[in-house]
């Protein structure tokens, strides 16, 4: 396998290409979603380069390879079709995992009776971004069902 090029060399035009070569506009709403998730992927691999515990770092790694796979998939729409073996599926074990994990270092927080301003350590704070970006992913992604199926 060749170099992987970090442009395409096929010209701008107000046009990307998806995995396979169809060509859609930039401002899709399959491309902004999978631009939106590109971007909390971003954000959390910065996040990461402050953090130096080991299990909070590898659960952003794990976090960060389900969303790399999420974006690939809303990237790759060819293999959507009625075979639903072609999808890539986010089981629902790996959602429950995610709540079980985010409950437990929610046990070690006091209770909150007020609204938090992002900030805090380096960490913290790009976390938060991280976590509006996640927010603006969902909507991104709740608009995209709206108008096309994407399991």
């Amino acid at each position: 396998m060749g170099k992987v090029r970090i442009y395409t060399r096929t010209g701008d035009k107000g046009e990307t290409s998806l995995i396979g070569g169809k060509r859609i506009p930039k401002d899709s709403q399959r491309v902004t979603a999978y631009g939106t998730l590109d971007e909390l992927n971003s954000a959390l691999g910065l996040t990461s380069s402050f953090i130096k515990d080991k299990r909070v770092f590898s659960i952003i790694r794990k976090i960060q390879n389900e969303l790399f796979n999420i974006g690939a998939e809303l990237a790759n729409p060819h293999k959507l079709g009625n075979n639903t073996n072609n999808y890539y599926h986010l089981e629902q074990y790996k959602v429950k995992g995610l709540e079980n994990i985010i409950d437990q270092f929610d046990l070690k927080l006091k209770p909150i009776s007020y609204f938090l301003l992002p900030g805090g350590s380096k960490a913290g704070s790009i976390l938060h971004l991280a976590r509006s970006i996640s927010r603006r992913a969902e909507r991104d992604l709740v608009a995209l069902s709206k108008q096309e199926k994407i399991k």
